[in-house]
């Protein structure tokens, strides 16, 4: 397994990036360094992932659909005012490889917007 970090590289609101903005995800991947959905489909453990943002950690793990694609799902916040959307965040992944450090992938964040992540870290 790969443990991939990424960074917020730009966007709405964000047009220099933000280090405090990343995910983490643990995965297996291709020799060409895209996400592997054979491999997804063969590992019976679930592939974490964490969505690290001022304030706001949170734990998921990695979904694979052969007609969507690639997705994280994490865990709605554990306070009042998220009960109300207990719903876990959805958020697709685009452009999904090469994972290698200098490389972008697209994340749509739970209120549509799109965002570029600059791939920092493979290990």
């Amino acid at each position: 397994m790969a443990r991939i970090e990424l960074v917020l590289a730009g966007g709405p609101g964000f047009p220099d990036g933000s280090p405090d903005h990343r995910y983490v995800l643990e995965v297996a991947l291709t020799p060409g360094g895209q996400l592997d959905d054979e491999a997804w489909f063969a590992d019976p453990a679930v592939w974490p992932a964490e969505r690290i943002w001022p304030g706001d950690r949170r734990p998921g793990d990695v979904q694979f659909d052969r007609d969507t694609g690639w997705w994280l799902s994490f865990q709605p916040k554990n306070d009042a005012a998220a009960e109300a959307d207990s719903a876990p965040l959805q958020t697709p992944i685009r452009g999904t490889g090469p994972f290698r450090p200098g490389e972008y992938v697209t994340i749509r964040e739970p209120d549509g917007t799109e965002y570029p992540y600059r791939v920092v870290g493979v290990s």
